[in-house]
């Protein structure tokens, strides 16, 4: 079955059809105050813990609907398959979104060795599979090493990177060949804390415009044997921590 509209609508549509069950079927507007409208119009900043399945614009849109204004934004995009903390500003305060996603990022999460995807993560389907067995500690340390520092990276071909007002990820789905072009960011800590091949879990501090997906791939590069990223959560911009924000079926309760 086709459905038009977001990831999470096309995520919960096949979650119901499989199941019979809506998960968010909870998740309803609120009817808020003119009080509470006229405070979200002066700016607020909100920090949200994006739930799994959810694009960045799922989380504005239901923003956006329930507190019934229309200057609302996110300083900076996280994956569907990724969760963790995304700022939301709203109404005089979206002048601060550039300030916000200027700052460094901090994520964990997993890789996985012994094959790519297409996509770089679980959206698509596994190929190029590879042995893994033989990769040692100090194979996966001395791999991470090379991605410290300010580096060249390519995005994955399935990002929302414009080219000639269109996103890659749908260029891409079309068949059309883009040539890439790599970007400088800056890895400023890139930590494994745990081995369990053929999972690598890690935690990494990095600039803006930083692609994990595109770590978790050239990570598996470097250890001859392909990787993909299977997990993904951002726990903090700048000095905001994931720890602080609100989950949003939280938010919507907090405006009953």
């Amino acid at each position: 079955m086709k459905t038009k509209g977001s990831y999470l609508a096309k995520h919960l549509a096949k979650t119901t059809c499989e199941n019979g069950v809506q998960p968010f079927a909870k998740m309803h507007s609120v009817l808020i105050t003119e009080e509470q409208r006229a405070a979200f119009e002066a700016g607020k900043v909100l920090l949200i813990d994006k739930p799994l399945h959810w694009t960045s614009f799922d989380v504005v849109r239901k923003i956006r609907n329930s507190i019934k204004i229309k200057k609302v934004g996110h300083a900076g995009t996280l994956d569907p398959l990724a969760t963790g903390l995304l700022i939301v500003c709203t109404g005089k305060f979206t002048k601060k979104i550039n300030e916000y996603m200027a700052q460094v990022k901090e994520y964990t999460g997993s890789f996985t060795l012994g094959a790519t995807t297409p996509t770089y993560d679980k959206e698509s389907e596994l190929q190029d599979h590879k042995p893994y067995h033989h990769i040692t500690a100090a194979d996966i340390k001395n791999a991470s090493q090379k991605f410290m520092g300010e580096i060249e990276q390519f995005p994955p071909i399935y990002s929302a990177i414009k080219k000639e007002g269109m996103a890659l990820y749908e260029l891409a789905r079309r068949g059309v060949h883009v040539e890439l072009k790599a970007r400088k960011i800056t890895i400023n800590e890139f930590e494994i804390t745990q081995i369990t091949l053929p999972v690598l879990h890690f935690r990494i501090v990095c600039s803006t415009g930083t692609y994990i997906r595109s770590i978790a791939h050239d990570m598996g590069a470097a250890l001859n044997t392909g990787a993909y990223l299977s997990e993904l959560r951002r726990t903090k911009i700048g000095d905001n921590d994931v720890e602080n924000g609100v989950t949003m079926q939280n938010f919507l309760e907090s405006l009953v």
